[in-house]
């Protein structure tokens, strides 16, 4: 186990004349100190009659027995010297799983060479001598403080405390009980200032003996952290959930109590750890010379209310950002602990982060934002290109039809025949265009579903014939089935704007584990030398083949002369997915 960084200690603003008393932790530190005593006899002990039976009984196979328990009871005993430090607030941070066991001698080896084991040991020989020492001065302090604040009994009752001096007994004037109840007073205040100085002696020894390499072991936990919240932040997928996951990584990484990250208005985005809500109640700023500062940004660092330690970090975002002010990270510490600088700059960093993923979703917004005006701007283009034109030749059909109905039936005829392939039409549009506004279509319908309804459109609105082969649906994974439609829908659009052809052949297969997908046309074609790789439509085709781990051919042919035969042909080439678990057993089953 190994003790975060140590923190700096400062003096708590004064409070009050009692406040050292009164303060809850000095409490917590006369319990430890009552139970050091105990403890560090115990320890003392067990580990002199460890060593001492061992020496002596080094020459029998028990000796080297107890010198192993002894060395053992080293870092044993430091465990729960360790856990007893939490009266003090001091936590300690287990740094990982401990080393697989390899033998006597190779744990021996370690354990001689580990530092921590002789300040563990130095930790228990200098425990019992310090804690009856603290015990002494406790003591006498508190018998002087009672026995002083128990005087107005001595001047009411003197037979219950006599006292006598030379024959005679003694008793008290007014004037000397009104002193002695000052004297007492005074000695309570000195008493709580002592528990408060002995929580501070004991929590900088435990710290700097019961600890491990704290400066290495701050630093690999803060460089963890920054590494998780780095990724996190370039993830950026829930603002929330980012917000929360660095709340969580700078109260681990560091000694705060509690962490939380704040809107501009005060309201709490996210936060970690618990602490009382008097010590988020600021007292006062830090006085000059106890002023934080950190390399880049600054750290408000003041006391509560409560006593404790609040840090507060501005949570900045980039000139280009639409709002500037992203709140602040406030870190809260317990009373007489304060941060130093390397743990103050850890977390400015982990504020510029939440900075950033502020940004980040402020730009995740406004693309989402310009996405949908142009996605609308698309489908008005769309429309207006397809189902408001078929829309307005159904009008002129019908009036046509309904003028011509009485003098010329079979021109009437005719022109309600092209109103309803009109309408046909438009219906196939609209399919088309509710297809590609879904993205669950594809996983609904299939991949041929959809290309038989582009095709459909295709022949109604650009009058191209449009000879489908699409026998099944093919097994793709659902990024392929993406791909494969996306592919074939720009190699149609470019028959279109580009090859004047009368005719297209659309087909898709598979075999053989591939699936394939042709779209061929008899259009006037290109010289692929002279276009290299191709247009923007080619090699975003080819993008997303390779994406969906799969390759694409194009291939055209010029007419040189008249009578000979050109158009363009695009095949698509992707890996067939791997059959379902269940399917494939029972095919297994089947042939066995």
């Amino acid at each position: 186990m190994t003790a975060p960084p140590p923190p700096v200690s400062s003096p708590a603003p004064r409070r009050g004349v009692l406040a050292d008393v009164l303060d809850p932790h000095a409490f917590r530190v006369a319990l430890y100190v009552l139970l050091a005593l105990p403890a560090g006899g115990l320890v003392v002990l067990l580990l002199t009659v460890g060593v001492v039976g061992g020496v002596l009984t080094l020459a029998l196979v028990v000796g080297a027995a107890l010198l192993l328990g002894a060395l053992w009871l080293v870092g044993g005993l430091a465990d729960v010297q360790r856990v007893l430090a939490g009266l003090l607030g001091v936590s300690f941070v287990r740094a990982g799983p401990p080393p697989a066991y390899t033998g006597v001698w190779p744990w021996v080896r370690a354990t001689l060479s580990d530092p921590a084991t002789y300040r563990a040991l130095l930790f228990h020989v200098v425990q019992f001598p310090l804690a009856a020492l603290c015990w002494v001065v406790l003591g006498t302090l508190l018998a002087l403080t009672l026995g002083a604040l128990a005087s107005p009994l001595w001047w009411l009752y003197p037979p219950l405390f006599p006292l006598v001096w030379r024959d005679s007994t003694v008793t008290p004037g007014l004037p000397v009980v009104a002193g002695l109840l000052v004297l007492g007073f005074g000695s309570l205040l000195v008493l709580g200032g002592v528990l408060n100085l002995m929580g501070r002696m004991w929590t900088r020894l435990t710290l700097a003996l019961l600890g491990g390499d704290m400066g290495y072991e701050a630093a690999r936990r803060e460089v963890m952290a920054l590494r998780r919240a780095a990724g996190r932040v370039a993830l950026g997928d829930d603002l929330d959930a980012t917000l929360a996951d660095l709340a969580v990584q700078a109260r681990l990484a560091s000694t705060a109590q509690a962490v939380a990250l704040l809107a501009p208005d005060g309201t709490s985005r996210a936060s970690s750890g618990t602490a009382p809500a008097e010590w988020f109640q600021e007292f006062g700023s830090a006085r000059p010379d106890q002023s934080a500062t950190v390399p880049q940004g600054e750290a408000d660092v003041r006391y509560t209310a409560g006593g404790a330690t609040l840090v507060s970090f501005p949570v900045s975002l980039p000139p280009s950002a639409e709002v500037l002010d992203g709140g602040t990270l406030r870190a809260v510490y317990t009373p007489g602990m304060r941060p130093g600088p390397d743990e103050l700059a850890f977390l400015l960093s982990i504020a510029d982060h939440a900075g950033t993923a502020l940004h980040a979703a402020q730009l995740i917004e406004r693309a989402g934002t310009r996405a949908g005006e142009q996605e609308r701007a698309r489908l008005a283009r769309e429309l207006h290109d397809s189902v408001a034109q078929a829309l307005y030749g159904i009008t002129l059909g019908a009036k046509t039809a309904r003028a011509t109905l009485d003098r010329d039936t079979e021109k009437a005829r005719a022109s309600l025949d092209y109103t309803i392939r009109l309408a046909e039409g438009g219906v196939s549009e609209m399919k088309a265009l509710l297809f590609s506004l879904r993205p669950d279509a594809l996983e609904e319908g299939g991949l041929v579903a959809a290309l038989t309804g582009h095709a459909q459109a295709m022949e109604a609105r650009h009058g191209l014939t449009v000879f489908a082969d699409l026998p099944a649906e093919p097994h793709l994974t659902p990024d392929a089935q993406a791909a494969a439609y996306r592919v074939a829908q720009e190699a149609l659009h470019n028959v279109v704007k580009h090859a004047r052809a009368h005719q297209v052949w659309l087909s898709v297969a598979q075999a053989g584990g591939w699936v394939t997908l042709t779209v061929r046309d008899d259009g006037r074609g290109f010289d692929p030398e002279q276009q290299g790789r191709g247009t923007l439509g080619q090699r975003s085709m080819r993008e997303r083949a390779a994406g969906a781990g799969g390759t694409l051919e194009v291939r055209s042919v010029q007419a040189t002369e008249l009578g000979t035969e050109s158009g363009t042909t695009v095949t698509l080439r992707l890996p067939a997915a791997p059959a379902e678990p269940q399917a494939a057993a029972l095919a297994t089953g089947a042939q066995s």
